[in-house]
């Protein structure tokens, strides 16, 4: 089921409150993913579990600086009014970039990096971050979709077909339309996303959750700051 109206104007705290409500399932679940997961494997491959708890830590940073960077890509061929505008935009079509792989690569670096949030949530906490950010982002997307093929018509069925919708193909799809990146305006938007990155690789560095949540903390506050001013921005092509 695509996602309704409301859903999609309000996208950006929605996707915060499924961090914001990951985290207090240690109230339910006390055992941190992380370190479950480095106890029950540290003795079977036999690696210190300590280590390989910082060793998890820094593969969710790494996971979380990866969707930093894709989102940052993505949004480079975007205005940024796009990126976090109330409505879909579906003036023209964006095949170039990351877009030229997967249709939602914006979508895509979300889920990982609620792969690498999830790293530091409870073990149900990481669960529900996860199943949440996946099925809401098919929503999002089905909502998108629809009104694509309506505007965009045999084009962007050409391009559906061609391109996979979350998970990028290796290879790209459609030859690039030789649309140049604005990098400036990629890290203008998704600033954000490169401190919830910072928050992780802090965490897996120092074990400190105080350090953490207060970069993660300042990291939300930017999300939703950067959310509101710039969905005002004017219309700019969308994104497949």
């Amino acid at each position: 089921m695509k996602a309704t109206n409301w859903e999609f104007r309000n996208r950006a705290s929605i996707f915060g409150l499924i961090f914001g409500c990951s985290f207090p399932l240690y109230m339910v679940d006390s055992r941190n993913a992380g370190i479950w997961l480095a106890n029950l494997l540290g003795p079977r491959i036999g690696i210190d579990s300590e280590l390989l708890a910082h060793l998890l830590f820094a593969l969710g940073a790494l996971a979380a600086a990866l969707a930093a960077l894709i989102r940052t890509w993505a949004s480079s061929y975007l205005n940024a009014g796009v990126v976090y505008a109330a409505e879909v935009k579906t003036a023209s079509l964006v095949a170039d970039g990351p877009y030229r792989r997967v249709r939602n690569p914006l979508y895509f670096a979300n889920v990982l990096l609620a792969i690498g949030m999830g790293t530091l949530a409870s073990r149900l906490g990481f669960v529900f971050m996860l199943a949440a950010m996946v099925l809401f982002c098919y929503r999002l997307i089905l909502r998108e979709e629809a009104d694509l093929a309506a505007t965009q018509g045999a084009g962007y069925e050409r391009y559906r077909q061609a391109v996979p919708r979350l998970w990028p193909a290796v290879t790209q799809r459609v030859p690039s339309s030789g649309q140049s990146p604005q990098w400036k305006v990629g890290f203008k938007s998704e600033f954000w996303c490169w401190g919830f990155a910072t928050s992780i690789a802090v965490f897996a560095i120092t074990l400190s959750l105080v350090a953490f949540f207060v970069i993660l903390g300042a990291s939300l506050a930017l999300f939703w700051l950067t959310s509101s001013m710039l969905s005002k921005t004017p219309d700019s092509p969308v994104s497949g």
